[in-house]
């Protein structure tokens, strides 16, 4: 058993959750959702390179209360990833540090004997890093779920089960993104501990803006867009929208030869109301999932399959992806389930979205 393993956890007690990174996603929505989770999984330990910071979420952690677990005790906190991995509190690893670190940490988790990681996307940044990524978790066996919340959001898995063969069939996808700043949400789900301000800095080029939206946005989109166009795609048309996102037009062949069409929207911030939207047509047949904002704990989807009679069935479930990714993990964890999306799945999912953005780079440099 490795120093920081935690295979000696007591039945019955809920799995200890340690956060590396604290910033703004993990106190305004992983804190927020595992409070509400506090019969399967507690918060046990918080670091964040900003001493203070990691104090101040260590302590909240520890006020708050989850679903009939009692008061939180005794939250650590630490500024470095290898203090939390050496905590024999700590069952399972949410990654919420920038992406340049997730490949490192990840295989560090695996190394320290942690039974379980939730990785916030993007899961790599890079090819190697994925294949590294893969290598470490297909070796160890320890489960990784990537925090593309809307692939483990109730309602889309829920009309996945009863759409048949609607992705052969789809002729067009579009997804939609409009959001205001992470600020507004931030500040409306939480009072943000105070942290140093980010290093100073002028904005990317339209190059790199655009590659930093797809990793960072379109990520989320590619494990459904992926159900109707595996690939290979072809980026047809790239723009970068300012001050933040992307309008990306894809094309791929079906078997048949038949073209199939995808339209990419985003933009950040706009202005309210939110709007997250994915939506596919086919002759007969109409998808659209509409998805509450991330930083609100306001149930799942609404999915809706609409007919060409114009009869429409719907689902709408009152736990959110966020929540039910957290707890698919706790469930593989325990032995309760299998991953519902492999490492392999994950890995292609990063291929993908890579290849999205070295397309859609590539033809904002050279139009031609």
């Amino acid at each position: 058993m490795s120093p920081g393993s935690s295979a000696h956890r007591m039945p019955g007690r809920p799995l200890g959750v340690g956060l590396i990174g604290a910033g703004p996603v993990t106190q305004a929505i992983h804190l927020p959702t595992l409070a509400t989770l506090g019969d399967r999984l507690r918060v046990t330990h918080v670091m964040d390179v900003d001493p203070d910071v990691a104090a101040s979420v260590a302590a909240r952690a520890a006020t708050e209360t989850g679903a009939g677990s009692g008061p939180r005790r005794g939250v650590r906190h630490s500024t470095t990833a290898a203090e939390l991995l050496a905590d024999d509190a700590v069952d399972v690893v949410a990654i919420c540090s920038p992406h340049a670190f997730h490949a490192e940490q990840i295989a560090a988790a695996v190394a320290a004997g942690k039974r379980g990681i939730l990785c916030e996307k993007p899961l790599a940044t890079t090819r190697d890093e994925a294949e590294r990524i893969a290598k470490v978790t297909s070796d160890s066996g320890v489960p990784v779920v990537v925090g593309a919340m809307q692939a483990y959001d109730p309602a889309w898995n829920a009309v996945r089960r009863e759409w048949g063969d609607l992705p052969e069939r789809a002729h067009l996808i579009r997804s939609r993104v409009y959001l205001p700043g992470n600020e507004e949400f931030v500040a409306l789900a939480t009072d943000p501990a105070p942290a140093a301000p980010p290093p100073a800095g002028g904005p990317g080029s339209d190059a790199d803006m655009l590659r930093a939206g797809i990793l960072g946005l379109a990520t989320h989109v590619v494990p459904q867009l992926r159900h109707f166009l595996p690939g290979p795609v072809r980026v047809v048309s790239a723009r970068f929208l300012s001050p933040f996102g992307y309008r990306l037009v894809l094309t791929a062949d079906d078997e048949h030869g038949a073209a199939r069409t995808a339209e990419l929207t985003a933009l950040v911030p706009g202005v309210w109301e939110p709007d997250w939207t994915f939506e596919a047509w086919a002759p007969g047949t109409r998808l659209r999932v509409a998805y509450p904002p991330s930083y609100v704990l306001a149930g799942s989807a609404t999915a809706t399959l609409t007919d060409a009679s114009g009869s429409s069935r719907d689902w709408q479930f009152p736990v959110n992806g966020y929540q039910a990714e957290w707890l698919h993990l706790a469930d593989i964890v325990d032995g309760r389930a299998e991953p519902l999306i492999g490492m392999p799945t994950a890995i292609a999912d990063m291929v993908y979205a890579l290849e999205l953005a070295d397309g859609a780079t590539a033809l904002l440099e050279d139009p031609s």
